[in-house]
């Protein structure tokens, strides 16, 4: 069995070292996703390597739900369908005053009385620079993509 202390200390390989790192992910209309990851990056560089913003926002699901008593349109039978509901998710250092501003941030720009938001103790990789010149196609060495 694994050490499950690994996900609190993280480990090293040659080429990367697996960080011990937050995964959040929020779940909002299309149209509203740009402006939430805005308010997110506000508050916290979201970095990797020599990027920050770093993201990923899967597209387009549909969302499940029934309001109940107390909802601003009270409560209803039947389950409401919304679509063009996204995800979006990013890494956070394991820092709690950066988890508890990011909520805020999310909570705060988020159209919804109650967003989900989820926060997961994970690794993330982090790669680290070695030299790969020997190996690497022509084009990513002088740093554009071969489809360019």
């Amino acid at each position: 069995m694994t050490d499950p202390s690994i996900l609190r200390t993280g480990f090293d390989t040659r080429p990367i070292e697996m960080q011990p790192m937050w995964a959040l992910m929020f779940q909002a209309p299309s149209e509203d996703v740009d402006r939430i990851f805005d308010a997110v990056t506000q508050v916290a560089p979201l970095t990797q390597g020599k990027t920050d913003r770093n993201g990923y926002r899967a597209p387009g699901g549909l969302e499940y739900y029934r309001p109940r008593e107390g909802t601003p349109t009270g409560a209803e039978d039947d389950t409401r369908h919304r679509p063009c509901v996204d995800e979006m998710r990013f890494f956070l250092p394991r820092d709690p005053a950066m988890l508890t501003a990011v909520i805020e941030a999310i909570h705060a720009a988020h159209n919804s009385d109650e967003p989900l938001i989820t926060a997961t103790e994970v690794l993330r990789s982090q790669c680290k620079g070695l030299d790969h010149s020997d190996t690497s196609p022509p084009l990513v060495r002088q740093g554009r993509s071969p489809t360019a």
